[in-house]
C-alpha cells in the first residue's frame, strides 16, 4: 500500500538548552532528512513541525524546530516518530521507499510462479536483502541487479530472477 506519510526517523533526545532536538534518521542518509521544511509527528499529517535548521551530527541529525525554544519544549518531543510527506520527495527513476514494496507479491520473472510476499528488507551495507515469506518459510534474496527484474509498488508487484538454490524447487 502506498502511504502518503512515511516514517523517517525518531526524536531521541535534546541538544543544548535552547530547544534543539536529536533525530535518529531511518533513511539512506542523514543528508536526505535535512532538506525538508516540514516534518510530521503522525502518519496523517495533522501535527506539522516547521524545521528551521537541520544538520547531520555523527549518527544523528540536530534540528531546530519553530516554536521549540527550550529544553523543556524539546523534551516533550522525545520519543516521537517523525514522518515526511511523500509529495515533498522526488525520487530518482528506479528508486522507491522500502515501505512501498513491503507486502508486494514476488514472482519468478521467467516462470511467472508466485514465490511469496516481500515481508521485510534488511540493509547490509553491500546490498539490501529481501525477506520473501511463503507459507511458514522465509527466503533471503539479495536485492542486486542480477536478481531484481522489475519493481512496481503501485501494482503491488515485484519480479525477480532468483539465484540457484534459494527456493526449494531448485537443484
Amino acid at each position: 500500500m502506498i502511504k502518503k506519510f512515511l516514517e523517517t526517523g525518531k526524536i531521541v533526545g535534546t541538544h543544548g538548552v535552547r530547544g534543539m532536538v536529536r533525530v535518529q534518521p531511518w533513511c539512506d542518509s542523514a543528508e536526505f532528512l535535512t532538506g525538508f521544511k516540514y516534518l510530521y509527528t503522525d502518519d496523517e499529517g495533522r501535527n506539522k513541525l516547521k524545521i528551521v535548521n537541520a544538520k547531520p551530527h555523527g549518527n544523528v541529525i540536530l534540528m531546530t524546530i519553530d516554536g521549540v525554544g527550550s529544553i523543556e519544549d524539546a523534551e516533550r518531543l522525545r520519543g516521537k516518530v517523525i514522518y515526511i510527506d511523500r509529495k515533498d520527495v522526488k525520487l530518482p527513476e528506479g528508486r522507491y521507499f522500502i515501505s512501498d514494496i513491503l507486502n508486494c507479491a514476488v514472482t519468478d520473472a521467467d516462470s511467472g510462479e508466485i514465490l511469496g510476499i516481500l515481508s521485510d528488507v534488511t540493509e547490509t551495507g553491500a546490498n539490501d536483502v529481501w525477506h520473501i515469506k511463503r507459507g511458514d518459510k522465509e527466503y533471503l534474496v539479495p536485492a542486486i541487479a542480477d536478481v531484481i527484474v522489475s519493481v512496481k509498488p503501485e501494482e503491488n508487484f515485484v519480479s525477480i530472477r532468483p539465484l540457484k538454490g534459494i527456493f526449494d524447487n531448485e537443484d
